[in-house]
């Protein structure tokens, strides 16, 4: 019984708890007219807009796959390469649709690509411009 409650407090409680007090260390030295400047606001403009090409891109992908596989693969994993949560959020949703579906390690690969392709695209930046 530990266990579970263990694993329920490092993904919910515990999470949202170091969540609050980063934004709050953040917070709290932030000055306004230091932070809400027209390039912070395009930069988390730009962040929504790679967020939602990700997600649109991965879900077009998945469903060329399916169709290229004639249905072997499930289109439900391409959403997955976002977030972490992304791939949390695939197995729950593909196990609505069919019980028997078990889409979690399946729905990492391309969460992991989309991880390491993040850091390459960083370090080609901090190449380029640093």
């Amino acid at each position: 019984g530990l266990t579970d409650r263990l694993s329920d407090t490092a993904q919910n409680a515990l999470c949202n708890i170091v969540t609050i007090f980063l934004g709050l260390s953040v917070g709290c030295k932030a000055i306004a007219s230091t932070f809400l400047t027209w390039d912070t606001i395009k930069i988390i403009i730009l962040g929504l807009l790679a967020f939602i090409f990700s997600t649109v891109g991965g879900l077009v992908y998945g469903k060329i796959m399916c169709k290229l596989t004639g249905g072997k693969v499930n289109p439900l994993i391409g959403s997955a390469g976002a977030v972490p949560m992304a791939a949390r959020v695939s197995q729950v949703e593909g196990q609505k649709a069919n019980p028997v579906n078990f889409l979690l390690m399946h729905a990492m690969g391309p969460n992991v690509a989309g991880v390491i392709g993040s850091a390459v695209a960083a370090g080609v930046f901090i190449a380029l411009f640093g």
